[in-house]
């Protein structure tokens, strides 16, 4: 289960549903064996519109075992992750005031929990791959289609994967984002996120802007 304090907690689906699509790669997970989970990272997209609270579709080598696992499971986890961060004590003003202040790390995370269902005619793996082509080639400047590959080479291709689908009955996010901190040291932070050479910081800082604006 996600930790979720209530600073913290997000559950608005207009939020969340961004995030699962922003993220690019996701962490798919079920019971395993011998006590320990099985874990296959892979892209996954979002048809908001199928099921209560939407379906994630992807795929996996034929030659994963998790699938065959995941059938057994019945049930399996995807974890998305957005903007993160280390936040230094120097970007507090408070640590001017008294030191008592000390490091942490923002985050953002979405746990979705569902049913599992798995994919293997040719007719309906070819269309979630088209599906997942182009979710991932949108921002390409001529975007490839699967179309544009021979369709025996396709099919070929086809036959070394096994789609899986899982409809969300549990969908909850976790931004920590300074919501804890008072006015001053979280627009201190997002200042010197925002000053920062790394882009991964600096997107965190432009999405703790948006989240203290209540975005």
């Amino acid at each position: 289960m996600l930790y979720q304090p209530a600073a913290f907690k997000e559950a608005r689906p207009e939020i969340l549903h961004p995030l699962i699509r922003s993220a690019r790669l996701a962490a798919l997970i079920s019971n395993g064996p011998e006590g320990l989970p099985d874990i296959t990272h892979l892209p996954l997209v979002l048809e908001a519109s199928q099921g209560p609270q939407g379906t994630l579709y992807g795929h996996v080598a034929r030659a994963n075992p998790h699938w065959k696992r995941l059938a057994e499971a019945g049930r399996a986890v995807a974890v998305f992750t957005g903007a993160e961060a280390y936040v230094s004590p120097n970007f507090y003003p408070s640590k001017a005031e008294h030191h008592r202040v000390v490091p942490t790390w923002n985050y953002e995370a979405v746990h979705a929990a569902g049913t599992i269902e798995l994919i293997e005619a040719p007719e309906e793996l070819l269309n979630l791959v088209t599906r997942l082509t182009e979710q991932s080639e949108r921002f390409q400047s001529r975007p490839w289609q699967v179309r544009e590959a021979p369709v025996d080479f396709i099919y070929g291709q086809l036959r070394g994967i096994v789609g899986v689908a899982l409809r969300i009955e549990s969908l909850v996010g976790k931004r920590k984002l300074s919501q804890n901190r008072g006015p001053a040291d979280r627009d201190g932070a997002i200042a010197g996120l925002a000053e920062s050479a790394d882009p991964r910081d600096q997107a965190a800082a432009a999405t703790m802007a948006r989240a203290a604006k209540g975005e």
